[in-house]
């Protein structure tokens, strides 16, 4: 009934502004266009007719910045027995190397492991083929100097350190699971493949700041599921995305779908897909992460019973969305009666 009441509407908008300008055509010295009418005024107009015009607008508006969609391939699965984490391949540096890095929407750096790092892994348990950045033999590679004003903007907003000894601007990153990189920032070539309209322009470049990791500890060190680093999503302007968009070479918006069953897989787009089958929902504004509106749980369409406060976003608190995750994380407050409601409609199913 809804799609309904929309199509009426418009309908009624259109032949609205249809029959002023025709009122006023006779009125019109020459030489001046008048506008025509794209769907006639007592023609049914589906409505996926007016979503795939929309969608073709959107995609002109998404190109009207002078820049691009890029496209990544993603790899991995959300299976913890077997990957338990997705991953997709950024090519860096002249002549370009290929390397396999996380996607973490919770973090905001892009970051590889250098060639410099002597406790950080040789070998994957994921059956690809770990490769290590060299400033050195990248023709196009520019270190981030103490003195660099990229430098300078990265302490104020994210974890940086200078070092008086080397004169080179670094970082310190922990993360949730405990794990860590230390190294510091260079400059070089980002390679990749941007999409025109129904075109593929192949060999696309822009030059960005990223990471250098030369020391790691944790998870990050194992090599069951060892990978060449960290691919940031996350707000700040140091991130790929931010940097990209502040230059007008793509939207500042990505679309990232994950696939849990089968292989696994998924996309990774800097650029917006449209898709009536997508479900939106807010982000909680002035948030450091993609923090969500959380409510309420529901099992089995029965609420679960949690005090909604607990879901309340504040200072430490929140509900995020991390692709760097493998696993979801619940409040104490609402854990225990989570597991209590799935329980008991297992129960439920078994003995029925």
């Amino acid at each position: 009934m809804s799609g309904m009441k929309l199509l009426t509407v418009v309908l009624v908008v259109a032949a609205a502004a249809a029959s002023v300008v025709d009122a006023g055509a006779e009125k019109l010295p020459a030489g001046v266009l008048s506008l025509e009418r794209i769907f006639p005024v007592n023609g049914k107009v589906e409505l996926e007719e007016l979503r795939a015009r929309d969608k073709a607008r959107h995609a002109r508006m998404l190109q009207s910045f002078g820049g691009g969609i890029v496209d990544f391939p993603v790899v991995g699965s959300s299976d913890p027995y077997l990957v338990g984490l997705y991953f997709t391949k950024v090519r860096l540096g002249t002549p370009p190397r290929e390397y396999n890095v996380q996607i973490d929407t919770g973090s905001d750096i892009l970051w590889v492991t250098c060639s410099s790092c002597d406790d950080c892994p040789r070998t994957s348990g994921l059956g690809v083929e770990l490769n290590f950045y060299d400033a050195t033999v990248s023709s196009t590679a520019s270190p981030i100097s103490c003195a660099d004003q990229v430098c300078a903007s990265i302490v104020q907003t994210t974890s940086a350190e200078c070092s008086t000894e080397t004169n080179q601007c670094g970082y310190t990153f922990q993360y949730g699971d405990g794990s860590g990189t230390t190294g510091h920032y260079v400059a070089d070539l980002l390679y990749f493949d941007t999409v025109l309209g129904t075109s593929l322009i192949a060999n696309s470049s822009a030059p960005i700041v990223f990471g250098c990791s030369t020391s790691q500890s944790g998870d990050l060190t194992k090599t069951d599921r060892a990978i060449d680093g960290i691919f940031g999503f996350g707000q700040q302007g140091l991130s790929v995305i931010s940097q990209l968009s502040s230059r007008g070479i793509t939207p500042k918006v990505f679309s990232h779908c994950l696939k849990g069953e089968g292989n696994g897989g998924g996309i990774l787009v800097l650029g917006e897909i449209l898709d009536p089958r997508i479900v939106y929902s807010p982000l909680v504004p002035s948030q450091a992460h993609y923090n969500v509106y959380l409510q309420s749980i529901a099992v089995n369409g029965q609420l679960v019973p949690v005090d909604p406060s607990v879901f309340a976003t504040s200072g430490n608190r929140g509900t995020i969305v991390d692709s760097g995750t493998t696993l979801s994380y619940i409040a104490a407050e609402a854990y225990d009666p989570f597991v209590s409601a799935v329980s008991s409609a297992i129960t439920l199913s078994v003995s029925t």
